[in-house]
């Protein structure tokens, strides 16, 4: 096996330099205090925060030890339910759809926990990309097949999913949108102006969590890179760091929505990819570890 690429030598990614029912059991309480671990190759202090909710930070951490980079886990959000998380299963029973569209791994989880509570119906769904995909994995290699991912659009973002989306002629298609109450209505706007009928049920949302350590903070605005994985978590970054810190380090973000809102939020330096995912990510994060380095 060859020896890991030096993070240097990669073709770099997108950069700115702009100015700065039985659902409820798998979410967790806002009020829950959190803490950070360190997993690190070294001993040296930490290069990348890494920021999902405890547990769904491993492959990113993974990928990144390969390079030798030392990270730091910090969970900056969790996920609660939403106000429409009680309905979603019924609608599975007592509706059918042309098309579900599942835009992130979370409103994925969620999706197939209401989907087995209302007795594994029949679906098709169109997934943003190939991370969101992969919570269907599973359920895929089923010989039932009652669940069938049938589309993916050619750039993981809901404006080209909502753009792409397959119709049949001009019957009429209907369209059930799983959704973060903080998405935007981007998704639904667009379906909606190329025809569809488009029902969104807002079955989960995104909180801050409820404290973070001041020595791990400490750590954290210290380490040249910290790495989000949506706008949700940019924003909790952004309200973290005290109002006497002057932090000018680098946000590298999953992809161009996460990495928009970080420039709109007035972050100077931010890296993402053409092409939300894992690897790209790791991508971003490895260029702005070589221009930390080399400033």
């Amino acid at each position: 096996m060859a020896p890991p690429v030096s993070p240097f030598s990669l073709a770099p990614s997108l950069s700115s330099s702009s100015s700065c029912l039985q659902l409820h059991r798998r979410f967790f309480s806002p009020s829950l205090r959190t803490s950070a671990s360190a997993s690190s190759t070294s001993n040296s202090a930490p290069k990348v925060v890494v920021t999902r909710e405890r547990g769904k930070n491993g492959k990113l951490i993974k990928a990144l030890a390969k390079y030798w980079i030392s990270c730091l886990e910090l969970p900056l959000i969790q996920h609660t339910q939403g106000p429409d998380s009680d309905k979603l299963s019924s609608v599975l029973c007592d509706s059918a759809f042309d098309w579900i569209i599942v835009t992130s791994p979370e409103a994925g989880s969620v999706f197939l926990e209401a989907w087995k509570v209302a007795g594994t119906p029949k679906v098709k769904l169109g997934v943003v990309g190939a991370g969101t995909a992969s919570i269907f994995e599973e359920v895929m290699q089923s010989s039932e097949r009652s669940l069938d991912v049938a589309f993916t659009p050619s750039k993981a973002t809901g404006k080209v999913l909502a753009s792409e989306l397959p119709r049949n002629g001009n019957k009429r298609c209907t369209v059930l949108y799983p959704a973060s109450a903080k998405a935007s209505n981007e998704i639904e706007q667009g379906l909606y102006n190329r025809g569809f009928e488009v029902v969104r049920l807002n079955t989960y949302t995104t909180v801050p969590v409820g404290h973070v350590d001041e020595m791990v903070l400490k750590q954290a605005i210290s380490a040249p890179v910290v790495a989000v994985a949506s706008p949700s978590s940019v924003r909790a970054w952004a309200n973290l760091i005290p109002e006497s810190e002057e932090w000018n380090n680098s946000v590298a973000c999953i992809g161009e929505t996460t990495g928009s809102a970080a420039k709109r939020l007035g972050f100077k330096k931010v890296y993402f990819p053409r092409q939300p995912g894992l690897e790209g990510w790791v991508d971003s994060i490895l260029e702005a570890l070589r221009a930390h380095n080399d400033s």
